[in-house]
C-alpha cells in the first residue's frame, strides 16, 4: 500500500474518531437535558401552584375578616383586603380601636365593627410560626425569711429582679449570696406579612382569582381563573404546564381531598 493511500485512510478513520467522539459527547448533554430539565420544568410548575394555593388561602382569610367587620363577604378581592389592612393598621397606632368605627378610605365613609381580639387573630392567621432560642441572663438570690407558719427561718431562692419585694418585707432577714446563671428558651412567635393586592391575582396568568358568593350570601368560593391548560415552551422541545388550581369552598380546599 503506497504511502499516499495510508495517509488518506489515517485520515479517514481520525475524522470517524471525531465524529465518534463528537456524537458520544452530543449523546452525553441530550441525556443529561433529557433528565435535568424536565425535572426543573416540574419543580416550577409545583412552585406557581403552591404559590397560587397561597394567594387562594390568603383572599379566603381576607373575605373572613370582611365579614367579621362588615357583617358580608364582598366579591372585590382588592377592595376587602384594602379594608381589613386599614383595619388593622389603625389598631397598631390605637388599641383601642374596637367595636363600632367609622373608617374612612378615599372618599368612601362607612362602619366597620371590629372585634376583640382581632389584631392577634390577624397576625396567627397572616403569618408563618416559628421558633428561636434565646440566652436568658438572670441571678438568682439565695435569702433568708422568717416564715411564720415553721416559726423558724427559712432559706429560699428567688430572682434579682424580685429580691427589692422581699427585702422590703418585714421577715426578711439576711441575703445570703447571688449567683449569676444563664438558660436558653426557646420561644415560639409568627412571623406576620400584611396580604396585598398581587395575592388577588394568579402568579401564572396574572388575572384575579373568581369570588362568588354562595347561599344567599352566607359562605364565599374562590376559584382559579386557569379555564384552560397553561402552556409555554421550554427550551424548544420542552413545556411548562399549568393546570387549574382549583378552588377553596365555604373553607373546603380541593387539593386536601
Amino acid at each position: 500500500m503506497s504511502d499516499k493511500k495510508k495517509s488518506d485512510l489515517s485520515k479517514k478513520r481520525k475524522n470517524y474518531s471525531d465524529l465518534l467522539e463528537f456524537a458520544i459527547v452530543f449523546g452525553f448533554l441530550f441525556l443529561i437535558i433529557c433528565i435535568y430539565v424536565p425535572r426543573a420544568i416540574w419543580d416550577e410548575e409545583e412552585y406557581f401552584e403552591d404559590k397560587s394555593h397561597f394567594h387562594m388561602e390568603n383572599m379566603f382569610d381576607v373575605q373572613n375578616f370582611y365579614k367579621s367587620i362588615t357583617g358580608e363577604y364582598d366579591p372585590d378581592g382588592l377592595w376587602a383586603t384594602h379594608v381589613v389592612n386599614s383595619v388593622r393598621d389603625s389598631l397598631t397606632g390605637d388599641s383601642t380601636y374596637l367595636g363600632e368605627q367609622n373608617l374612612t378610605l378615599g372618599t368612601k365613609t362607612f362602619v366597620v365593627n371590629v372585634p376583640k381580639g382581632y389584631d392577634i387573630e390577624f397576625d396567627t392567621t397572616f403569618g408563618f410560626p416559628m421558633t428561636r432560642r434565646d440566652t436568658i441572663i438572670d441571678t438568682t438570690a439565695t435569702i433568708v425569711m422568717y416564715s411564720e407558719d415553721l416559726s423558724r427561718n427559712d432559706t429560699s431562692y428567688v430572682q434579682k429582679k424580685r429580691l427589692s419585694k422581699f427585702m422590703s418585707d418585714s421577715n426578711f432577714v439576711a441575703l445570703l449570696e447571688e449567683v449569676p446563671s444563664q438558660r436558653v428558651e426557646v420561644i415560639s412567635y409568627y412571623d406576620s406579612y400584611m396580604p396585598d393586592s398581587s395575592m388577588y391575582f394568579c402568579p401564572v396568568t396574572e388575572k384575579p382569582y373568581l369570588i362568588s358568593l354562595l347561599e344567599e350570601g352566607s359562605s364565599v368560593r374562590v376559584d382559579s381563573p386557569i379555564e384552560e391548560t397553561v402552556i409555554r415552551k421550554r427550551y424548544t422541545v420542552f413545556s411548562f404546564k399549568a393546570y387549574n388550581h382549583g378552588f377553596i369552598n365555604d373553607g373546603t380546599k380541593s387539593w386536601d381531598r
